[in-house]
């Protein structure tokens, strides 16, 4: 799969004694998280998984060079049951992913290594993120980190009701994809569908609310698209890159630097 992590931060092209050489209790490795799944008519499958190699990789060249981070592997498989029904999408279950990012901190924690930031970039897997986050600090004692999709950047241009509800191959995804590989988009496949409309607010929402509801795509969407991706510009998505690459690599340095303030 395309690649924008850099050779010199790829942990996978490290040879064991270069792993052994590292400062284990300031090295940060970064295990990115996404998914393989159905993303509409018009993008590709790699999506999510494209989407956090390139922002990964865009950060992790503007980090100090004497910083050691490295980006582990990534777990492209993610939990993608809300796409269920789409040919494509590969989905394992929650416990298989927590399985296997546990199983990855384990092998982290006996290594050495003191720090594992988890990038994930699938929300179907957020939840399961966090609890990770969590276990593995417990478990293993790791100083463990999380960071999401495009490290909280604001995404100046789009529209209130797209910035709430896109939640799938709309405009941001899409934009991403025109400026990093075009080739894999076909705009002239792109459709239009929303989960909530901003305009019509209810006690009930589908996220960030008090009471929510579950649901799958194919309750709201043939295509598979929840957002609109016709705005879409390679411009923006080039914009977007720059500035969320540049917030990621601010948090990557905040978790290299971090100390625990309380000492028991």
């Amino acid at each position: 799969m395309k690649t924008w992590i850099p050779d010199s931060r790829n942990f996978a092209y490290l040879r064991w004694p270069e792993v052994e050489a590292l400062p284990k209790d300031s090295t940060l490795l970064v295990l990115p998280t996404a998914a393989i799944e159905q993303h509409g008519h018009h993008l590709p499958l790699a999506t999510d998984t494209l989407i956090n190699n390139l922002l990964l990789g865009k950060a992790l060249e503007k980090l100090p060079a004497e910083m050691s981070v490295y980006a582990l592997p990534p777990v492209c498989y993610g939990k993608s049951n809300e796409h269920i029904g789409f040919p494509g999408t590969l989905s394992v279950s929650a416990s298989t992913f927590m399985s296997v990012v546990r199983d990855i901190g384990a092998s982290v924690a006996a290594a050495g290594f003191k720090k594992l930031a988890l990038y994930n970039t699938h929300g179907g897997n957020a939840s399961l993120v966090d609890v990770m986050a969590r276990d593995l600090r417990a478990e293993f004692g790791l100083r463990t980190f999380t960071l999401f999709g495009s490290g909280g950047i604001s995404f100046e241009g789009i529209s209130a009701q797209e910035k709430a509800y896109g939640f799938h191959a709309g405009e941001i995804e899409t934009a991403f994809l025109l400026s990093a590989t075009p080739e894999l988009v076909d705009i002239s496949a792109y459709t239009v569908n929303y989960i909530a409309n901003i305009d019509a607010p209810d006690l009930l929402r589908p996220e960030n609310a008090a009471a929510t509801f579950a649901w799958l795509t194919r309750d709201i969407a043939a295509s598979g698209v929840m957002g609109d991706p016709t705005p879409a510009t390679a411009e923006n998505g080039t914009r977007w890159t720059d500035q969320a690459s540049t917030r990621i690599a601010q948090a990557l340095e905040a978790m290299v630097k971090y100390e625990n303030l309380y000492r028991p």
